[in-house]
């Protein structure tokens, strides 16, 4: 969910011997050493998640916990979403906003009875700690989660794979999640992920992940896979990745993400606004005229890589957006992206130019994702 930095100081994960074991071609990635891609490659890796199931080591992000009776009412005054009413073990996107409703990160949280459980993106990680204790550390408890490792099982296997070790899990639909033991280790496992595909994402203590990550490899579904093909796969599934498709700049109307605002939180409902940038944001949600750019899908006419930043340009030739993320997709053999455009370019089907190497490739707006989601919902 975030962009690469390359900071010299690097930290680990707790996987990091493993990923050597395995041959990973590491890289600098929100200040970690992260793998890229494993001997068998990204194409490989991605295809394989898409029909099996694939391990991602995503340590690198940050897990923390609000605790006491009003922090669901606080953290819900740094959102547009509904946290208050959120049933127990069921988790929610949302969005860290500014005071013009600029997003800070986008995040994922549950509601686990006792607490909060937050996952925001790596490079981010610091600031959001910090910002959330600036803003409601005097109404929660805010507790940063170090010792915890993330791993991600994805695909269509994941559920055979990881049910082996844990049978339990077979219990959650997507979005939902709940407390795991496996050998000793206290697990959270929610049924959730960045790929569009069916999977889990499972916080592990540090001394439990390594083993854990072995056991999961064992399993004849599952393999390997690296920040490269994370990025494909989140990409064909339409997902943003924070600092790219969205930053302190967009708002969450003009990134199209309306609905990750739940009407109560909207004009007219119960707890309408009380959130940052909320006079922007409800604005733009009822006069969509007030946008000057939206975020869109595009896929080329031609087989073409169109990458980031690259200049989008109408018939005539004008400037009318750029490339937030683009890449050829693994799956469906056709290069796509995700952009944005002045709105009069942003029905589908709307005929648009990129601008690659001087020249134009043709390119049209198009639905996401652009692989069809695998969500299990029961």
């Amino acid at each position: 969910m975030t962009a690469a930095d390359n900071s010299s100081a690097l930290r680990t994960t707790p996987l990091f011997a493993l990923h050597q074991k395995l041959g990973a071609r590491m890289v600098p990635f929100a200040g970690y050493s992260m793998p890229v891609q494993y001997p068998q490659g990204l194409m490989a890796e991605h295809l394989h998640t898409r029909k099996a199931a694939g391990l991602f080591d995503v340590s690198h992000m940050g897990q923390l916990l609000l605790r006491g009776p009003d922090a669901a009412a606080a953290l819900e005054s740094l959102m547009p979403v509904d946290v208050i009413d959120l049933g127990l073990h069921k988790q929610r996107y949302g969005l860290l906003l500014n005071e013009q409703g600029g997003i800070l990160d986008d995040l994922m949280f549950v509601n686990r009875g006792d607490d909060l459980f937050l996952i925001v993106n790596g490079a981010c990680k610091a600031d959001d700690i910090a910002h959330i204790q600036k803003h409601i550390g005097s109404r929660c408890e805010v507790v940063p989660l170090p010792e915890h490792a993330l791993l991600a099982l994805q695909g269509p296997q994941a559920v055979t794979a990881l049910s082996r070790l844990i049978p339990e899990v077979t219990s959650l639909v997507f979005m939902t999640g709940n407390h795991f033991n496996w050998q000793g280790h206290a697990l959270y496992i929610t049924r959730s992920g960045y790929t569009g595909e069916d999977g889990f994402e499972i916080s592990v203590p540090n001394e439990g992940a390594e083993a854990l990550a072995e056991a999961l490899l064992a399993q004849p579904e599952v393999a390997p896979i690296g920040l490269g093909a994370r990025n494909s796969l989140r990409l064909e599934a339409g997902l943003c990745l924070y600092g790219n498709d969205i930053d302190t700049t967009t708002t969450p109307v003009e990134a199209a993400l309306n609905w990750a605002m739940q009407k109560v939180r909207r004009a007219g409902g119960a707890r309408e606004g009380g959130f940052p940038g909320a006079a922007t944001i409800l604005a733009q949600l009822q006069d969509p005229k007030q946008l000057s750019r939206k975020r869109v899908g595009l896929i080329a006419l031609e087989r073409i890589p169109v990458r980031e930043p690259a200049e989008l340009q109408n018939a005539a030739g004008q400037k009318i957006g750029h490339i937030t993320s683009g890449l050829l997709s693994p799956t469906l053999n056709q290069p796509v992206a995700l952009a944005y455009v002045q709105p009069d370019y942003a029905a589908v089907d709307t005929p648009i130019f990129a601008i690659v190497r001087g020249k134009q490739v043709p390119m049209k707006v198009a639905a996401t994702p652009f692989v069809p989601a695998n969500y299990y919902r029961g």
